[in-house]
């Protein structure tokens, strides 16, 4: 097709790859982003999943093993394969194993209404099986991608599939998809002029976004403002984390560490143990792809 956005494909550290693509032009408002992964994990590693305002779709071809860290006594929890996440307002720490092939894929909620077709309330704060969602379409499509001879098939399969499928799909109201994209922006604005750009009082537009999206835009847009640090930080010249908390409008230093313990689930110095922030998911493709060199070499060693 016409339009179609290029592929950049890393291969760093012996045969570690990871692969990034914009989605097609016509799937810009539901998707945010595709990203390939296909490397061996040595040794057990520990993943984190921050806080998300985006729907996270993994797609796995050859399921690594997978534990939700909880923190309390008793056995590991199994991550089922094939994850879908939705909008969180807390992190998770998974702790995985042996080879991860397979794709994510971010959706908007405008994306995530229209493919699974109810109320993303349903999904926030839960990881639920594919093929739980989409039934034998699911199992097919992932079967299809398995079977693909190379990341740019893939990525076109997932592209008409999507395309396929939600254009067939619900809508979202369009005012709670005007205030998402507003929050999730470079700047977002109060939630009460927000409320008054789409004609609804405060109450009633917090009443339905998170009946539509499965938060409130209030908890939204602190995690949309995280992502923006976080992409900030991981730039070729980060400022100080004082500078990044007066350019991305938080009150103080202060505000943003415990915003960053709050949806991380760490400090910001304490993030950067986890290995240069390879190891984590964020929902947000600028900070995926700011380093993809390092990111690959680092999941390997």
């Amino acid at each position: 097709m016409h339009g179609q956005p290029a592929v950049t494909v890393v291969r760093k550290a012996h045969s570690a790859e990871l692969a990034f693509r914009d989605p097609h032009p016509l799937l810009a408002r539901h998707m945010l982003g595709y990203t390939g992964q296909d490397f061996l994990l040595p040794r057990p590693h520990m993943r984190l999943v921050t806080a998300l305002a985006t729907v996270m779709l993994v797609i796995d071809f050859e399921p690594p093993v997978r534990h939700l860290v909880t923190g309390t006594a008793g056995p590991p929890q199994n991550l089922q394969p094939s994850p879908v996440s939705g909008l969180s307002d807390r992190p998770l720490t998974i702790r995985q194993s042996g080879r991860e092939y397979g794709m994510v894929a971010l959706l908007t909620p405008l994306g995530a209404r229209a493919l699974f077709g109810f109320p993303l309330s349903e999904l926030a704060h839960r990881n639920v099986h594919l093929t739980d969602l989409l039934g034998p379409d699911g199992r097919r499509l992932t079967e299809q991608l398995a079977e693909a001879p190379s990341w740019p098939a893939r990525f076109q399969i997932t592209d008409d599939f999507l395309l396929a499928r939600i254009g067939a799909g619900p809508e979202l109201p369009p005012q709670v998809d005007r205030v998402w994209r507003r929050l999730t922006g470079p700047a977002a604005a109060p939630i009460s002029a927000l409320a008054d750009e789409v004609g609804w009082s405060r109450q009633h537009l917090t009443a339905r976004f998170r009946q539509e999206v499965g938060l409130s835009p209030k908890t939204l847009g602190r995690i949309a403002r995280l992502q923006r640090v976080m992409a900030l930080m991981r730039g070729t010249r980060p400022p100080s984390w004082a500078e990044a908390a007066a350019r991305c409008d938080y009150t103080d230093q202060s505000h943003l560490i415990r915003d960053f313990r709050l949806l991380t689930g760490y400090s910001p110095a304490g993030l950067r143990t986890l290995g240069d922030w390879a190891g984590i998911y964020v929902g947000d493709p600028r900070v995926y792809a700011l380093h993809s060199h390092q990111a690959a070499r680092h999941l390997v060693t």
